[in-house]
């Protein structure tokens, strides 16, 4: 068993490559909110959303950095080419991949390579892969 290790290109995901997440607010805090927007201090609502959620990211940043270390969690963007999973069936080893933000399978890459190469995938954010691949390490996805 071995860790995915991040390619050297280990990169953020760009700005258009964000998930959408929805929240329930009571009307009152829905109240505040839009009268923040209306006076200035934020563009929109998702502008105030965003800023509360980097705010409390920062607060909590020595957690997640030792908890990142920890858990030998690549962050950021882990693309998994054809390439990198045939190296690893190729050297008898099944990967382990652990990521905080995208994980991304390349489109060549077939149900088959993956069932050989992914012993486990654990993503906190988003995965990028084929359906047929999804489907094919459906029982391997936490």
């Amino acid at each position: 068993m071995k860790t995915a290790t991040p390619p050297a290109e280990l990169l953020r995901p760009k700005a258009g490559e964000t998930e959408k997440m929805t929240i329930n607010v009571g009307v009152v805090d829905l109240g505040h909110v839009d009268l923040l927007v209306q006076e200035g201090f934020y563009s929109n609502r998702s502008d105030l959303m965003r800023t509360a959620l980097r705010n409390q990211l920062a607060l909590h940043a020595d957690v997640l950095r030792q908890t990142v270390a920890r858990r030998s969690l690549v962050v950021g963007l882990q693309h998994l080419g054809r390439a990198d999973l045939e190296r690893a069936v190729a050297a008898g080893e099944r990967l382990q991949v652990q990521v905080v933000g995208l994980a991304r399978i390349a489109p060549d890459v077939t149900p088959e390579l993956a069932r050989a190469a992914i012993e486990s995938i654990t993503v906190l954010g988003a995965l990028q892969a084929s359906p047929a691949v999804r489907s094919a390490l459906a029982d391997r996805i936490r």
